[in-house]
C-alpha cells in the first residue's frame, strides 16, 4: 500500500468517493475525510443513496476534490464498507479536529436533526 498517497488523500480537505449504481453508471461525491490507521474514514447520512450503493457493490473510486467534487488528481480504485458505531463515533471526533468549529457545528447540526443513529462512517481502504 503507498502511504504517501494514503497521507495524501486523508490530509486532504475533500474525498471524491465514487460509488456506482445497479446498472454501472458511476455517482461521484464530494465528503469530508479523516485518516484511519491504514484506511480512510468518511462520515455521512445513513439513509443516503450513496451508502445504500456501497452497501450492494463496495468497489469505488477514490481522490482528491475540491468542495464542488470537481477532481483535482486521479482516482484510484478502493473498498469501501460500513462502519460500525464505535467507528462512526470515532470518525465524528476525527473530523470535530479536523475541521474545526465547522466541523464542530454540522455534527451538532447534524445530531439535532437526525440523532446518533442518522449518520454512519465509511471506512475506505486503498487498492493496491
Amino acid at each position: 500500500m503507498d502511504d504517501t498517497r494514503l497521507d495524501r488523500l486523508g490530509s486532504g480537505k475533500y474525498l471524491l468517493v465514487t460509488s456506482f449504481r445497479k446498472n454501472g453508471t458511476p455517482v461521484a461525491t464530494p465528503v469530508w475525510v479523516v485518516r484511519d490507521g491504514g484506511a480512510l474514514g468518511v462520515w455521512t447520512v445513513a439513509g443516503s443513496w450513496k451508502v445504500k450503493r456501497i452497501r450492494r457493490r463496495p468497489d469505488v473510486l477514490v481522490g482528491p476534490c475540491d468542495v464542488r467534487g470537481n477532481p483535482t488528481g486521479d482516482q484510484k480504485p478502493a473498498t469501501a464498507e460500513i462502519a460500525d458505531a464505535a467507528t462512526t463515533a470515532r470518525y465524528r471526533k476525527l473530523i470535530a479536529r479536523k475541521y474545526g468549529v465547522l466541523g464542530r457545528l454540522t455534527l451538532f447540526g447534524s445530531r439535532l436533526r437526525r440523532g446518533l443513529d442518522g449518520t454512519v462512517g465509511i471506512r475506505v481502504t486503498l487498492g493496491e
